[in-house]
């Protein structure tokens, strides 16, 4: 369903800056901003996938990876498509970075189903990067607490979004995953399509304000070194030494053919996470 969208501004000529995500799109009419959802209709910014499902299972709270937020638990997963980055490993990259078949439901059509589906704990919007269903996700979390306040919200998302949308949203959400692909501005830039420090601020606010888990996954030859999961684990420790580090071996996945993370660094990597952190955990082992 296309529908209006928040946080941009006219500029002239009807062209349109989006503020939603550290890329700041200026988008001329009739294009898309970077994520492909975000869309200039005559002078006016609209966004294509609001209500448009494309995933949605009931998941353990562990694979989000939540490990240290009401564990032993149920979440409803929701997904769209689209992303604001280009990550050539992403393993949902048939929703990410293609306009999969979805399914329409409306903000009430979800939180019915939130609340009726059996052992579940609330949503987790992920599979895709739900910053870019802004108003979507917004529209729900705000009804479900409104409706069930006990309910949990949960964001999966890779922290790329500014901070005006994030502090208005962030008051509606429980728990959040974020994921640090690295801790290099040219790991960011070439090969996700993006930049470090939004994440990072993304990661500073949210600590403060829900529970808060980092996923970093260490792709082999990019990012598998222990400088920066060093470096990864200072940053954190300097928040909080209680922020869970989840350190996630990499596999072949769309563009990227190099082979699987060496087990053996990942072992390494943990050791060096923990001389900082007090919650080191391997993932895809």
């Amino acid at each position: 369903m296309k529908v209006e969208a928040k946080f941009y501004e006219k500029l002239n000529g009807n062209r349109i800056h989006c503020c939603l995500c550290p890329h700041n799109c200026i988008i001329n009419e009739n294009n898309f901003g970077k994520c492909k959802v975000r869309t200039n209709e005559n002078g006016k910014l609209f966004t294509i996938n609001y209500g448009e499902i494309t995933s949605i299972a009931l998941d353990p709270i562990e694979k989000k990876p939540l490990y240290y937020f009401k564990p032993s638990t149920y979440i409803l997963s929701a997904g769209s498509f689209g992303c604001n980055f280009t990550c050539s490993f992403c393993q949902n990259y048939s929703i990410s970075q293609f306009r999969a078949r979805s399914q329409f439901l409306s903000p009430k059509q979800l939180v019915e189903a939130i609340l009726t589906v059996k052992n579940n704990i609330g949503i987790a919007f992920t599979y895709n990067e739900p910053s870019i269903w802004y108003e979507y996700v917004y529209d729900c979390a705000k009804l479900l607490k409104e409706t069930e306040q006990s309910s949990s919200v949960v964001l999966v998302t890779n922290g790329y979004i500014n901070e005006e949308p994030l502090k208005k949203l962030i008051p509606y959400v429980d728990a959040m995953n974020i994921d640090l692909k690295g801790f290099s501005s040219k790991y960011y830039n070439d090969i996700c399509g993006g930049s470090l420090n939004p994440v990072l601020n993304t990661i500073r606010i949210a600590s403060k304000i829900c529970h808060v888990e980092i996923t970093n996954l260490l792709v082999t030859g990019e990012n598998d070194n222990i400088d920066e999961v060093e470096s990864i684990a200072r940053f954190l420790s300097s928040i909080d030494k209680n922020i869970p580090l989840h350190l996630t071996r990499y596999f072949p996945q769309y563009k990227a053919s190099k082979p699987p993370t060496d087990i053996k660094f990942m072992l390494e990597a943990r050791e060096t996470a923990e001389k900082y952190l007090n919650r080191v955990r391997l993932g895809n082992i």
